[in-house]
């Protein structure tokens, strides 16, 4: 039997999803709490794998584990995982079949960047997101590793406004190393008139001298991945617990924004 763990996580207190030495990560983090659980021994001998390695700063309202579980592979719930996390809460849990990947069996993957509404051209910014729908060459708005193809497919690219910012969401099937924030930057380049449409179209095609630098990455979140076939279930009490951290969060992130904001309107 194997287990997928579907979790989130407060990306500013990482640095970045995969294992470092002598920094906090959030595969340490779990890896910490299910060996303190006896629930696996080590990742290499209970194949412990993710699904999106996410950059340091960026959040994940749904990301994904699996391992094959130990002698306590009953404690793998959210009741009792979040009460050992900090940071991460287990949102689902699922059992999948032994040749599960959770990287290889995801269909899509879909990101939102949170964007500060700068007075943009909305206009202009729809018509740019349009050009990166599609298949294209993406080596302007990545950092490439090698041996990494930088050819990628996005399916959909939808903005949404709301109440003096934009959420941007980008949905594919793979993306590259900063590939969303650098579009999510083109776009605001776009809408600020930093950056002609047809420049973007041009850089698509394999034409330019400079790429496009990628937006800061604590307003990036992997919001969901899409595995046909399999669900996730929660439960009350780590679901509950997941709430109360999250909403700690939010209140303190809206008092601050509210103070500058008053501080703003009296400049």
């Amino acid at each position: 039997m194997k287990l997928a763990l579907r979790v989130a996580y407060d990306g500013t207190a990482f640095y970045g999803f995969q294992r470092q030495p002598g920094v906090r990560t959030v595969e340490g983090e779990l890896i910490r709490a299910l060996t303190k659980l006896r629930i696996i021994e080590n990742p290499e001998e209970n194949d412990f794998k993710g699904a999106s390695r996410t950059d340091r700063g960026v959040s994940a309202f749904f990301n994904v584990i699996s391992f094959v579980p130990g002698e306590r592979g009953d404690l793998a719930r959210p009741e009792i995982l979040n009460h050992h996390l900090r940071d991460v809460w287990v949102l689902g849990v699922a059992e999948v079949p032994d040749e599960f990947h959770p990287r290889f069996w995801a269909k899509e993957k879909t990101y939102r960047y949170y964007l500060v509404d700068e007075g943009f051209d909305l206009e202009t910014m729809l018509e740019c997101a349009k050009l990166f729908e599609g298949t294209h060459d993406f080596s302007a708005f990545a950092k490439l590793e090698p041996g990494r193809d930088p050819v990628r497919t996005i399916s959909s690219i939808v903005m949404t406004q709301r109440g003096g910012y934009y959420v941007v969401e980008i949905s594919g099937e793979s993306f590259l190393w900063e590939m969303v924030r650098r579009i999510v930057n083109a776009l605001r380049f776009c809408g600020l008139g930093l950056l002609e449409v047809g420049e973007v179209k041009s850089m698509l095609e394999g034409i330019y001298t400079k790429k496009i630098p990628p937006a800061p990455a604590e307003g990036l979140v992997l919001w969901h991945i899409d595995y046909p076939g399999i669900e996730f279930t929660g439960d009350g009490r780590g679901i509950k617990k997941a709430r109360r951290d999250l909403f700690e969060r939010y209140s303190r992130a809206l008092t601050r924004a509210a103070l500058f904001g008053d501080a703003l309107l009296e400049l």
